[in-house]
């Protein structure tokens, strides 16, 4: 039970005097609460340090479990407890609860479901106004499929060729070195058109693309929410998975297998001057045992994968642009999380596609 001990205070309350109100209260509070009641009736002035040491009381009265009131202010000294009341107030709020483990992990979880809810949702939205919808007659936005293939694939030719032919000529390097000493190496041609035409071109592609064209997606949906261009789409009567999604699918679709088709190509390239230059094998040779190597079916899993990275960047950089909040921060941040989503998740899609043929073919 909280005990109550009221103290008449006279004349001034300063450093002094405050420092030995403290003293006293700590003295009284050290073994069980106690509700202090300071009598101001008689005080004639305060100074700084002791409304100082009025704040140290309420302070020390709470972590004691203890309360602190003051009664009968007047003047001067009602006019200067008015001041720093706020101050006296923040000390009664009780600090902010601080969710446990399970807490954070129960939110994390609510959220991650709340978010593949939409996820799911936009899937299902895009996937029926870019390839049902134009079949029941609504129509297709040709110009911005055009204008989308051309930034999605023409202007990253060259950066998905040149990466390409980088990665061709330094895979070719690694086996040509484990190779040569068994003078085996008209093998390293096997090795980088299989290994290209399976994983290393599409997914290599699906990257470079995720990292440009997937991050520019994000940042161009993000700031259209930001600046209230989405809500405006919607008060038009538009749809907006019709207007702004289904046209960069469709775009991406077309692009995304030229543009492996293309990194196979600059791969076979990089492998081949390895083994001109450095294993020294006719080119001719090269090229033969490459053709040998390649089946359909190796070609088919490369492509199929393309198709899927399609999509799938396409959906992360939309997903990730209609979710912003804030402002120009916040349309950063949603694009470095659709890039890192998209590198995550083709990582994770080819680990299933490896096992699915590994199994298949």
């Amino acid at each position: 039970m909280t005990k109550e001990r009221v103290i008449p205070l006279e004349g001034e309350l300063n450093d002094d005097t405050g420092r030995d109100l403290y003293g006293q209260i700590q003295g009284w509070t050290r073994d069980e609460p106690v509700l202090v009641i300071l009598d101001l009736e008689k005080v004639n002035h305060i100074d700084n340090l002791g409304g100082a040491w009025l704040l140290r009381i309420r302070q020390l009265a709470q972590k004691r479990k203890g309360r602190l009131e003051l009664k009968n202010p007047t003047g001067s000294v009602a006019e200067y407890l008015r001041f720093i009341g706020p101050g006296l107030d923040h000390m009664d709020t009780p600090p902010p609860h601080r969710p446990g483990f399970f807490e954070n992990l129960g939110e994390t979880f609510y959220l991650a479901k709340a978010e593949a809810g939409e996820a799911i949702r936009l899937l299902v939205d895009s996937l029926y106004w870019t390839f049902i919808a134009p079949l029941d007659g609504h129509g297709v936005r040709w110009e911005t499929v055009t204008d989308e293939i051309h930034e999605i694939g023409v202007r990253a030719l060259w950066i998905v060729a040149l990466i390409n032919y980088l990665l061709g000529f330094i895979v070719a390097m690694l086996a040509a070195a484990q190779v040569r000493k068994f003078g085996a190496g008209i093998y390293v041609a096997d090795l980088v058109s299989i290994g290209f035409a399976r994983e290393l071109a599409p997914i290599m592609t699906a990257i470079i693309v995720s990292a440009r064209s997937g991050a520019a997606i994000s940042a161009e949906i993000s700031t259209m929410k930001v600046q209230e261009e989405i809500d405006a789409l919607k008060g038009m009567g538009l749809n907006v998975t019709q207007f702004l999604v289904a046209p960069k699918i469709i775009a991406m679709l077309a692009a995304m297998p030229c543009l492996a088709m293309i990194g196979f190509g600059a791969g076979i390239w990089g492998g081949l001057h390895v083994g001109i230059f450095i294993l020294g094998l006719d080119a001719g040779q090269w090229m033969q045992e490459t053709i040998s190597a390649i089946e359909l079916s190796d070609m088919a899993q490369g492509l199929v994968k393309s198709f899927v990275f399609a999509v799938l960047i396409v959906l992360v950089g939309c997903h990730n642009g209609f979710r912003v909040t804030g402002g120009s921060r916040g349309v950063g941040l949603m694009t470095t999380r659709a890039v890192v989503m998209d590198i995550f998740f083709i990582i994770a899609l080819d680990v299933i596609f490896a096992t699915l043929f590994y199994y298949t073919f």
